[in-house]
């Protein structure tokens, strides 16, 4: 048992718990956004991807040499350089394959690489991998101190902080990654367009972000597409380096002949899954949330193919493609958030102008150091080829020394040589061991004159490099050359290069009504007793004879037309609406009612109408309260329904006319009838309405409207019309008791 005293002093630190957990998750933060999550803007790169490169360089895996397994290069570079797991490096490798996720793939893939549907990479031991040529330009001058080097993770290799890049890759092929605290969305772009954005600043230093955004217009993305963000927009979005794009599918019309046409999609927005978004589509048709299309098919094999059937041929197709993007994943808003590592240090958000100069002023570095590098090997090559020269003018003394001296290094070294000016010198070191490891069928006359070529023209090389390194505007003028021959080799000249993504004006989206959308043709609604319903073809005799089941008979009946919106007006005062196409046939019985619509089964069907845009209604309880109604606003677009009358517990929705003339007569259970003007009855969408007429015991039997100077009619028990040409006993306020109705007035007390 040990005691406190036994612990030694300052053996433990006490601090804060809020300092320690902050600190280190302060270092976690500060790791995941320089390691993991944000790209340099130099190289685009983020650390795998420079891993995963850097590897398949070591392998010589060269764009035109052979494949090696992906478990190979996804192992070295999780051995040697990425202590992480093996899947997320393959991941990220075959993302770098995929020619549907970047713009310039920079690792040419064999096998199964996963496809735009969704579906993953096949394992890593059946693919196989090597460089595209573009990685290759990323890695050019990695040989000629062109970036620096670090230790890898446990300090045995070497790595490259950053990579040379020959074009800017942050923006060609784009890249997103969540860090703690920040995030990055960069679009892939047109490389041909890039190029010239760098030459245009290479031009004039302080070129306008107006001028870049009419060299680089936007996003090029590798499935294509249609941009139609306004430029303003995709202005501010570049200015401030946060934005959005909206990005639509490419699509046409095909036409079937005898009027007959389908819609086809051939692209589909970035990092769409198209397996997804076929589902989505018939999800919408399922439902029903855009009633126009009928049918989606995949037809695609190489290319993306996704044929959209439209539900009627009266439906245009922009309006049916405008209710999809709407709806769907054909449309989607791409987020530009530009935030990345500037010098691979410090993270910031970008307007597209920094990012080209972050990569530009890399270049020159770049440039600069492969240009000394290579100077420092000309002074090398020199130096050799100097002492290759003095031992070519005194050959036969070199060999002497040679056969006959212990130590011949030293002697060569001591010896004063003739050169072809200029008094005698000394051999360095480095030209005496050169000598003495020279062959011996080099001596020949032909090898001096090709040395003595070979340092002239490396004197010609280092006067140019010098000149190069003592003048910026030729070391711009250099990066200029070398942005040409990248623009040569993936422009718009080459089949890969060529703008993929188009823009255009969004165009404002009409509502499709819902008449385009199907074939008119007239029927008879039936609706019986029991709640079944049933639309037979055509428009039939009101009074035809019609079977029902056993205890069933007819309750309703009118003629409508498919493209109808059927009003079925419940006792509660709440409305449903049927489409005259969802009506089941009139061959059999029909259907219930009750399961199109979620209709109480206390609930009964008092009045069937189709309303029509301008119509009104008069709609009153049993209560006797009432007001006009639009017809339109009768129409529910839920099988819920929609509460149109208010009323009190146990009255009863007992009138819905349509209206027609300046006046309202209404007649009580008490037989009294009154007559007021229409203009006193409010109209609304919803409510309880104003009293029509007064009753001590009892309540409302009907309600109708007509012109006051045709007199008001019904018909007598015998079935003949009679009409009340003077109503002046009648007439009073709304609200009234009125009188006894006229003689001869039904005695159900209803005027129809």
């Amino acid at each position: 048992m040990s005691s406190d005293d036994d612990i030694p002093p300052h053996s433990t630190h006490a601090e804060p718990l809020v300092r320690a957990i902050g600190e280190r998750y302060l270092t976690y933060a500060l790791s995941t956004i320089m390691h993991r999550a944000l790209p340099d803007a130099r190289d685009g790169l983020k650390p795998v991807h420079r891993r995963i490169l850097f590897a398949m360089r070591e392998l010589r895996l060269a764009s035109n040499g052979g494949f090696r397994k992906s478990a190979k290069i996804s192992g070295d570079v999780m051995g040697n350089y990425h202590p992480h797991g093996d899947a997320a490096i393959y991941d990220a490798m075959a993302r770098l394959a995929q020619d549907f996720a970047m713009r310039y793939p920079l690792v040419d893939g064999q096998g199964n690489y996963g496809n735009i549907d969704g579906d993953g990479p096949a394992a890593s031991r059946y693919t196989e991998a090597r460089m595209a040529p573009p990685a290759e330009s990323l890695l050019e001058g990695l040989a000629e101190d062109a970036v620096d080097f670090r230790p890898n993770y446990d300090g045995t290799l070497t790595e490259p902080v950053v990579l040379p890049a020959a074009f800017p890759n942050l923006l060609a092929n784009g890249a997103s990654g969540i860090a703690v605290g920040m995030a990055t969305n960069i679009p892939p772009h047109n490389l041909d367009e890039l190029v010239e954005g760098c030459l245009a600043m290479i031009r004039d230093p302080d070129t306008t972000d107006e001028a870049l955004v009419d060299l680089i217009p936007g996003p090029d993305f590798p499935t294509g597409g249609v941009i139609v963000e306004p430029k303003a927009n995709i202005l501010e979005a570049y200015r401030t380096g946060r934005g959005a794009f909206r990005l639509r599918a490419r699509w046409e019309v095909e036409d079937l002949g005898r009027g007959q046409w389908q819609i086809v999609v051939t692209e589909i927005p970035y990092q769409v899954q198209k397996a997804k978004l076929i589902e989505r589509l018939a999800e919408l048709i399922e439902t029903k949330k855009v009633p126009a299309l009928a049918d989606v098919r995949d037809e695609s094999a190489e290319d993306v193919r996704i044929v959209l059937e439209p539900r009627a041929r009266t439906v245009e197709a922009s309006q049916l493609m405008g209710m999809l993007f709407r709806n769907s994943e054909l449309e989607i808003r791409f987020s530009l958030n530009m935030n990345v590592l500037i010098d691979g240090r410090v993270p910031k958000v970008c307007s597209l102008k920094e990012v080209l100069r972050a990569f530009l002023d890399h270049r020159r570095d770049v440039l600069c150091r492969r240009s000394r590098h290579r100077l420092e090997k000309i002074a090398n090559r020199l130096e050799v080829l100097e002492g290759y020269i003095i031992a070519f003018l005194n050959l036969d003394r070199v060999i002497e020394i040679i056969r006959t001296e212990d130590d011949p290094k030293a002697s060569l070294i001591a010896e004063n040589w003739a050169k072809d000016a200029g008094p005698p010198v000394h051999l360095t070191e480095v030209q005496a061991e050169a000598i003495l490891n020279m062959r011996l069928r080099s001596l020949r006359k032909l090898e001096e004159l090709e040395l003595r070529a070979e340092r002239d023209a490396l004197l010609k090389e280092q006067e140019g490099l010098e000149a190069l390194l003592a003048s910026e505007k030729a070391q711009w003028k250099k990066i200029s050359s070398e942005l040409n021959e990248v623009r040569k080799a993936y422009g718009k000249g080459t089949k890969a290069g060529a703008r993929r993504t188009d823009f255009a004006e969004a165009g404002e989206v009409a509502e499709v009504p819902i008449e385009a959308m199907i074939e008119r043709e007239p029927i008879t609604v039936i609706l019986s007793k029991m709640g079944w319903v049933r639309a037979m073809k055509g428009h039939q005799p009101l009074d035809a004879e019609v079977k029902f089941k056993d205890g069933d008979g007819l309750a309703f009946a009118l003629h409508a037309e498919t493209t109808d919106r059927i009003v079925l007006m419940g006792s509660n005062g709440r409305a449903w609406t049927l489409l005259g196409a969802n009506l089941p046939g009139g061959r059999g019985m029909g259907e219930p009612v009750r399961l199109m619509l979620d209709l109480p089964n206390e609930v009964e069907i008092t009045h069937v109408l189709l309303p029509k845009a301008g119509q009104k209604y008069l709609l009153a309880s049993s209560d006797g309260d009432g007001f006009v109604v639009p017809g339109e606003e009768m129409i529910a677009s839920t099988r819920t329904g929609k509460q149109v009358l208010n009323m009190a517990e146990g009255a009863r929705t007992q009138v819905c006319r349509l209206v027609s003339g300046d006046t309202v007569a209404c007649v009580g259970q008490n037989r009294k009838m009154l007559v007021f003007a229409l203009s006193e009855l409010p109209e609304m969408a919803r409510g309880k309405g104003v009293r029509l007429q007064k009753y001590k015991d009892g309540g409302l039997s009907d309600a109708i409207t007509f012109a006051l100077a045709e007199g008001l009619s019904w018909k007598d028990p015998a079935g003949r019309t009679r009409t009340e040409p003077d109503l002046a006993e009648w007439q009073a306020k709304r609200a009234s008791a009125g009188r006894m109705a006229p003689r001869g007035f039904p005695r159900d007390n209803r005027f129809t």
